[in-house]
């Protein structure tokens, strides 16, 4: 049997969205470059939804919103929802938890054929169980877990509507 904990609810995961958007706006102040923000499907496209369409009242700046797709178990082949250049645009790779850092790795590799002015990652849920050289830039709310929790973010039509930890 496993237990539950609930972490956020939906109106705490919206304050941590909005944060993080002021924080974008605030770190990219006077950069007139496009934002491209990736999300990683399907909870990272929808938070990176979300922090894009705040992001207008506190930057003056064209922001475009994608999506990537990839299998987490074996990221050979990777998808963006469509074809871009990112070169000397700052990009923000979104995704929902990061856990050992593999899947925000595996993202930017699309990027590599270009020349982005900036490369920053953002997640809602930061863990602490690191295996690759990757710490986000943007964080919602950094959880210690063990290894063997799940973290999941629920989202109904295209809403967070909470954070869940479970053990087994």
């Amino acid at each position: 049997m496993s237990d539950k904990k609930s972490i956020l609810n939906k109106e705490v995961a919206a304050q941590k969205l909005h944060r993080m958007a002021l924080e974008v706006a605030e770190n990219l102040s006077g950069d007139n470059a496009e934002l491209i923000l990736i999300g990683v499907r399907q909870r990272g496209s929808a938070i990176a939804q979300k922090v894009g369409a705040l992001l207008p009242q506190y930057m003056n700046v064209p922001i475009k919103i994608i999506s990537i797709f990839f299998d987490k178990d074996i990221p050979k082949e990777i998808e963006l929802s469509e074809p871009v250049d990112f070169t000397g645009k700052n990009v923000i790779v979104v995704d929902d938890v990061s856990n050992s850092g593999k899947t925000l790795l595996y993202a930017m590799k699309p990027l590599l054929d270009f020349y982005p002015k900036s490369v920053q990652t953002m997640v809602l849920i930061e863990r602490m169980h690191k295996l690759y050289p990757i710490k986000p830039d943007y964080v919602g709310l950094s959880l210690a877990t063990t290894k063997e929790d799940l973290v999941h973010i629920d989202v109904e039509n295209g809403e967070i509507t909470g954070v869940v930890v479970s053990s087994e």
